[in-house]
Formats: C-alpha cells, sequence, structure tokens
C-alpha cells in the first residue's frame, strides 16, 4: 500500500496519558454498523469503546433522591485488548515501558490506524512492534489488528495474549459517573477449533451480542484461558534477530438485531471462520474506502485545510456510510465515537443530510426512514399532549419515545437540575427540512416521506392558536438552549421563538407543495386553507430594530460580558454564582440566525413579509450582528451556522468562525468534550458550508443554482455530487465555477 501525503494522514507521536482520550475519538473506525475507539490494546489509561449503530439499553439510576431512566448507546464486549512480553518481563503496558519510539498513523484513505513503537525491555533488549487496525468497510461484520514484532538486538521467544473482554461498562463520560453503565449481563465464553468466542446480553432490551476472535500466526500452540466474562489465547512466537514475525487477530462482531442470521454465536462463529487473511481483508477494505472517497471527496488546494476536511468526511462515513442505509438507525449526535449524549439522536442530521443528499442519497433516505418508522410513536406523543399530526422527540434512542433525561449535572456545582429541552419541537422542522432537502436533491418525494413531512405540518400547525389577530406558539424552546422560560416562571417554555414561528410558516408552504406532490395524501381544503391562514399570520417579534428570539426576549436583562469573557457554558457558571441565563440576553448557540442559516436572504425577507411584517432596510445584517454579540458559542454548531450567516456580509469573520468549527474537535476547543465524541453535526456542518455556502449551491424545485463567493484561501475546490442520478464534478475558485462533467483534481494520494 502506498505513501500517503499530509493531506491524508493524521499523525500523533509520543505517548501522553492525558491526551488519550482525544486521540482515541479521533481515531476511531468504523463502518456505519459498527466502531472502535482507538484505544491502545494494552493501555492502562484507555478508554474502549465498541458501538453497534441502533444498540441501546436503558437503566435506572438514583439521582437526586429519585430513580431516573436512561437509555444509552452500549458500550459492546472489548475486541481490541493484545499484549506482549519479552522473557522474563511483564505484560507490555505503554504507561510503564521504556519507549524510544511511539507513534500512530491514522490513514484516511485506507482507513487505517498504525501504531509504530520500539520498546526497551529491562534486559536492554529492543523489540519494535507495528499494528495495523483496521473496522471493515467492506464486510461490516469483521474488525483486524495484525500484530508484527521485530527483535533488534535480540533472538528469542515471545509471549502474545489475545482477550475478548465482556468486563467493560459504560465509563466513557465522567459527569455519568453517577448513573449506571452496567448493560451487559448473561456473558458466557468458550473456544471452537481455536476460535475463542464470548457471547453478552443487554440488561433491558435483550440484545445478544456475539464476538468470535481467530489468531493467525506461526506460533506454537495456543493455550486458551476461559473466564465468565473474559476469553484470552496465549501464544509463543519464536523471534530471529532483524525478521519480523506476525500475529493476526481477526474478530467477528454480531448482534441478535442482524438480519440472515440464526443466532449471534454461530455467525461471529461463521463469518470469522471464512473470512479471509489480514492481507486481503486489508485489500478489500481499501478498495471500499476508494470507492467512497470516488463519490465523497471535497479537495482544496491547501493540504492543511484539506486534511481536516478529509478527516471530517472520514467520520462522517465511518457513522453513517452506505451500509447504514439498511440499518434502523439515525444520526448520533457524537457519532459512534463515545457515549455523550448517551449515543441520542437529536437534530444533528439538520447538519449531516443536505450533504450526504448530494452524495450517497440512499444513506439520506435511510435515515428519514428512521423516522418514518417511529411516526407512530411520534403520533401518539402529539395526541398525549393535545395536538394534532407527529411530535417528534427532542432525544431520540431505539423506538422514538422521548429520551431526554428530567435532570442533568452541572459538573461545575456538582448539582443535578432540572432539564427542560424536551420543549426544543423545532427538531420537528429539522425532519420536514430534510425531507424538502432530500427531495430537492433527488427529485425523489416517496409517499412515505410525503407522510412525514405532512404530519409534521399538521403538528405545527395545531401547535399554532390563534390569539387576537395572530396565531401563537407557546411553551417551546428554541435551539438557543440557555432559555427554557421566563425569569421567575412557575412553567418552562417561551412563546413564539422566531426561529419555531418562521420555520413554521415556510413547513406549511412546502406542505402545501408536498400535497401536490402525493394526491393520495392530500389533506382536505379546510386543512389546506388553514395551513395558508397560518403560515401569513404567525407571530414575530421585534426590538431594537432587530428580530426578538421569543416574546420578551427584548425585556431581558444585558450580560456582563466582561466578568464572562470567555465562558462557553454561560448557564452553568451563572448556576454556580446563584444566577439565572433565563434572566439575560444571551444565547449558548445561533437561535433566531439559524433562520439566515436555512434560508436565503430573499427567502427569509419573502416569508416575513407573507406574514406581514416588510422587512426594513438592514433588518437581517442587523439582527446577526446584535446576537453575534451576545453569543458564547456554548456549542460547536455556533461556529458552523456564524461562519455561514457571515460569508457574504463579514468574510473575514465568517472564515474565523469556518477554521474554529472545522478544528473544534482537532484542538477540542470545549476543553475535553471531543474525546466523550466526536461532534457529528459540526462536522457535516462544516462540509455543507463549503458546498451550499462558500460555493453557493442552491438546489430549487426548478433545478441547481452556483453563486460561489469561495474565500481565496482554499485555492481551487474540487468535488462530485449526485443530482437527480446524475453524477456532476464541479471545480470552482474565487474566480470561476466550472461544471464540465470531468473532476480537474481526481489523482488519489500519493
Amino acid at each position: 500500500m502506498g505513501g500517503i501525503g499530509p493531506a491524508w494522514e493524521i499523525v500523533y507521536d509520543g505517548f501522553d496519558p492525558g491526551r488519550e482520550g482525544l486521540r482515541e475519538a479521533l481515531c476511531t473506525l468504523g463502518n456505519g454498523r459498527f466502531a472502535t475507539r482507538g484505544a491502545t490494546p494494552d493501555g492502562e489509561s484507555r478508554t474502549p469503546g465498541t458501538y453497534v449503530a441502533g444498540c441501546y439499553d436503558r437503566l435506572d439510576s438514583e439521582v437526586a433522591g429519585r430513580t431516573v431512566t436512561n437509555e444509552d448507546i452500549v458500550n459492546l464486549p472489548d475486541w481490541l485488548p493484545l499484549t506482549f512480553a519479552t522473557p522474563g518481563s511483564e505484560w507490555f503496558r505503554p504507561e510503564r515501558a521504556a519507549l524510544p519510539a511511539y507513534r500512530h498513523e491514522l490513514d484516511l484513505w485506507h482507513g487505517v490506524l498504525v501504531r509504530d513503537l520500539r520498546w526497551r525491555d529491562g534486559e536492554d533488549r529492543v523489540t519494535r512492534v507495528r499494528q495495523r487496525r483496521v473496522v471493515s468497510m467492506a464486510d461490516p461484520y469483521l474488525a483486524a489488528l495484525e500484530t508484527t514484532f521485530t527483535a533488534e538486538n535480540w533472538s528469542g521467544p515471545i509471549r502474545v495474549r489475545a482477550t475478548l473482554d465482556g468486563r467493560v461498562t459504560n465509563r466513557g463520560v465522567a459527569r455519568y459517573h453517577g448513573l449506571r453503565g452496567d448493560h451487559l449481563t448473561g456473558h458466557a465464553t468458550g473456544s471452537d477449533n481455536d476460535v475463542a468466542w464470548l457471547t453478552a446480553s443487554t440488561r433491558s432490551s435483550h440484545i445478544t451480542v456475539g464476538l468470535a476472535a481467530r489468531i493467525d500466526a506461526d506460533a506454537r500452540g495456543a493455550q486458551v484461558c476461559p473466564g465468565l466474562d473474559h476469553v484470552s489465547s496465549e501464544h509463543v512466537l519464536n523471534l530471529a534477530r532483524g525478521d519480523p514475525a506476525a500475529l493476526t487477530k481477526i474478530v467477528a462482531l454480531t448482534t441478535s438485531r442482524d438480519p440472515a442470521g440464526h443466532d449471534p454465536l454461530s455467525s461471529a462463529l461463521g463469518r470469522v471462520c471464512h473470512a479471509p487473511c489480514f492481507e486481503e481483508l486489508l485489500a478489500r477494505h481499501a478498495a471500499a474506502w476508494e470507492r467512497l472517497w470516488g463519490r465523497a471527496r471535497l479537495d482544496v488546494s491547501s493540504a492543511r485545510l484539506s486534511q481536516a476536511i478529509h478527516l471530517h468526511i472520514f467520520h462522517l462515513l465511518q457513522t453513517l456510510s452506505p451500509h447504514t442505509a439498511d440499518l434502523d438507525v439515525g444520526v448520533p449526535a457524537r457519532g459512534l465515537h463515545g457515549e455523550a449524549y448517551r449515543g441520542h439522536v437529536f437534530w444533528d442530521e439538520l447538519f449531516v443530510q443536505p450533504w450526504l443528499a448530494l452524495r450517497f442519497p440512499e444513506v439520506s433516505l435511510g435515515l428519514l426512514r428512521y423516522r418514518r418508522r417511529r411516526l407512530p410513536e411520534a403520533r401518539a406523543a402529539a395526541r398525549a399532549a393535545g395536538h394534532e399530526g407527529a411530535m417528534f422527540p427532542w432525544q431520540s434512542g431505539s423506538d422514538g419515545r422521548e429520551e431526554t433525561p428530567a435532570l442533568h449535572l452541572n459538573p461545575l456545582s456538582g448539582r443535578w437540575l432540572p432539564d427542560h429541552s424536551r420543549l426544543q419541537r423545532h427538531v420537528g422542522l429539522a425532519v420536514a427540512y430534510n425531507v424538502w432537502q432530500h427531495y430537492l436533491a433527488t427529485g425523489s418525494m416517496p409517499a412515505w416521506c410525503a407522510e412525514l413531512l405532512l404530519d409534521i405540518a399538521r403538528f405545527f400547525a395545531s401547535l399554532a392558536v390563534l390569539h387576537g389577530d395572530r396565531y401563537e406558539i407557546r411553551g417551546v424552546m428554541g435551539p438557543d438552549e440557555y432559555h427554557d422560560a421566563y425569569p421567575g416562571a412557575d412553567v418552562p417554555g417561551l412563546a413564539n421563538n422566531a426561529y419555531t414561528n418562521v420555520m413554521t410558516a415556510w413547513l406549511l408552504m412546502r406542505a402545501r407543495e408536498t400535497a401536490a406532490l402525493a394526491p393520495d395524501l392530500r389533506p382536505t381544503a379546510d386543512e389546506l386553507a388553514r395551513w395558508d391562514h397560518v403560515s401569513r399570520r404567525l407571530r414575530v417579534d421585534f426590538h431594537d430594530g432587530v428580530i426578538s428570539q421569543f416574546t420578551g426576549y427584548g425585556d431581558l436583562l444585558e450580560l456582563d460580558w466582561e466578568r464572562y469573557r470567555g465562558v462557553r457554558r454561560l448557564d452553568r457558571a451563572l448556576e454556580v454564582d446563584g444566577d439565572d441565563v433565563n434572566r439575560y440576553k444571551a444565547s449558548k448557540q445561533a437561535d433566531t440566525l439559524m433562520l439566515c442559516y436555512l434560508l436565503t436572504a430573499d427567502e427569509l425577507t419573502s416569508l416575513l413579509e407573507r406574514l406581514g411584517y416588510p422587512a426594513e432596510p438592514g433588518l437581517i445584517p442587523r439582527t446577526v450582528s446584535y446576537y453575534l454579540a451576545r453569543t458564547s458559542h456554548g456549542s460547536t454548531l455556533s461556529a458552523v451556522v456564524h461562519a455561514w450567516v457571515l460569508a457574504r456580509s463579514n468574510r473575514a469573520q465568517s472564515w474565523r468562525f469556518f477554521t474554529e468549527a472545522l478544528y473544534s474537535d482537532i484542538k477540542d476547543v470545549q476543553g475535553g468534550t471531543t474525546a466523550e465524541g466526536i461532534h457529528l453535526g459540526a462536522m457535516g456542518g462544516t462540509l455543507d458550508l463549503l458546498q451550499r455556502c462558500y460555493l453557493g449551491l442552491e438546489l430549487r424545485p426548478d433545478g441547481l443554482r452556483l453563486d460561489p463567493l469561495l474565500p481565496g484561501r482554499l485555492g481551487v475546490l474540487s468535488m462530485p455530487i449526485r443530482y437527480h442520478g446524475r453524477q456532476i464534478f464541479i471545480d470552482a475558485d474565487h474566480r470561476e465555477a466550472r461544471l464540465n462533467g470531468t473532476a480537474r483534481r481526481t489523482a488519489p494520494p500519493r
């Protein structure tokens, strides 16, 4: 496999236990069905994590004197453990070892994680160890770890111990440590024809997982040591000075949710026995990645920027690949890279699916199908709340019920506080927006997609209640998340969140168009007439010449921003001080400005005018400046949105926000959160920003519009897209754009 350039490689030199969590998350390998964090196979300061998409389990915990139930994506048995020992030495642990050299290389083009180290033991024997790890993109049930030993200044036997470990729990997020994480039970282990195996089940969802490992090596007969919840095999390799010797661990991971299987154990054993040798498995895997890059490439001239862009695409495809299309899964906010947010599905699909729809429409459709399958639950939730249509939850997991916890921990104060974020009804707007984007990208509106959008429209139309001559939507939260109630109010919720109301008007207009595309689902004339009336009379508030985030926002206090300079999570800091962020004009992330992210200036102006609010000159730029000065950017999504809304009015500031978003996980700008899982919405958002904002790629019912305004520092941007089933190559720089059917920059990295 040839060398690759710096635009396709992430390198970590040296061993730093304090930074292992960040490196583990960014070196995660996955295939859209399952992923494994980049934990070392042998370290002590490791946070192992293997997660199968859609594999959830619920547990009850005692918190602040009450019982709470949380559903988590389950940390499944650890297939990685492998360590080694020279004669007379202890088992290798990097924390205790003398390491003349230690390096990790993440090869983005081929999807391979390489660890290369030199170990000097207590007898001054130096051994080079090189490991290559893959989670197969060709066969989504397989993974492998090849370890090559080279004795540099000695000869003799080296012992190797390989383990399948079921003793893992969900312990990847410190603030969840007060909650139960022991999701696995009923372990069984054994060996069959020199293949070690382990099974376990989740406690409440009763998903059985099967793990089988085959060792390929020129070694003496293995000694298998089964335990109650783990199984190890020990092997001896005879090393001759300077001659490499390899041992490969090939594993198969199956669950009772998989199709076309009798049971997880027999499936895992069958798959691992039929798996090819490492070199062939690697070749198939690399070929699958090359095919993906053929559809997903997004190149710019700068190698440094390209590296970060490629990393974002890489992690997006490891979470949501063509293997995902047939699975019953959504868009986990933190990927399959860690346990933050418990693996739940929020609104991050809003930032991910528009990019996918133009490259992998089958994956985009699969993600919409996740929502469609939960439409009955959403309808039941709407009825229970006294509304029509479908009310999707803020946090979704296995079956579509509301998974938002009732309490959340402020790690600064150590107090558990009420969590009202389930009032973010706007998640349904994100689902509907993506239905429409998929239609614009593909030209296809399946009947079930139309049904999904129409039922969401019914819900928001029923939320709108006539007060005087205006419809109002009360008792909700906007995307900001800091404001969940009025100061001193006994009941949570806000009235007339501008983002919610304006996007409801947009949705009701799209619903009328969708009804024409799906005549079998056409609403009654009375319902269509009401939708039209609501879309013209929803209330939007204004103050100080800008759009008000919600009714009463202009009456809030101004925050002492100097005192809280650089504080991203103002809600936590103010709570520690005995204060409440609800009292202030302060936002965690873009809220009202989300309107400028989803809608063009012309669309937003037209919607306001349709609602009876003629846009005064300068309204949009004033609104952007006003909220930008009052936002703490406590979410990685905030930089994405602000880069977008400033792209044509303040290009320098837009570029600053873009690069912050691009490097937010690489540099861990939020101080430790990336170790708990990458921020998939921000990664997808930066890619979408490049194509739809900087490139000016606008999807319309009547065709594709290109109006580029590329920053000069990007150089040439080159990418393929799929539009209405046709592949189009686009090359553009800050002077011109070309749609010519042939990409100008398509050579693989060398």
